[in-house]
């Protein structure tokens, strides 16, 4: 059977400037997808692939995102810093799950979901750090 419906076309965002990079993230919104995705209302349910990719690319993004703000707030730790060795791990494991782009699998978005929650974490403990 062929599909015959018809779609939006996608738009893709170029962003060589970085400009969208110093806007500011919309962190409650993502955080509540990371809450529904790792516990979903219903867990017997099964999203459709196409929405597993999106889901999955708007996380990986984030993510990305995430990343560089933890990374620019570990820059300025000292290199003694107690927080530097699992920070650094975190973005170890960040960068290798980021180069891997996300299958369209409700597994592969929840491993997006947490890692998104994993550099929130850290980025949350550096920014109370800086503080203290």
């Amino acid at each position: 059977m062929i599909d015959t419906t018809v779609r939006a076309p996608a738009t893709v965002l170029d962003d060589p400037k970085q400009l969208l990079a110093s806007l500011p993230l919309d962190r409650s919104a993502v955080l509540e997808l990371v809450a529904a995705v790792l516990d979903p209302p219903r867990p017997d349910s099964e999203l459709p692939p196409q929405d597993c990719l999106q889901i999955g690319q708007l996380l990986a993004g984030h993510a990305s995102l995430v990343a560089d703000d933890v990374r620019r707030l570990l820059d300025t730790r000292p290199d003694t810093s107690q927080l530097r060795p699992l920070t650094e791990t975190v973005l170890t494991a960040a960068r290798g799950r980021l180069s891997i782009p996300p299958r369209a699998t409700f597994a592969s978005v929840q491993n997006r979901a947490r890692l998104v929650r994993a550099l929130y974490e850290r980025y949350d403990r550096l920014m109370s750090a800086r503080l203290d």
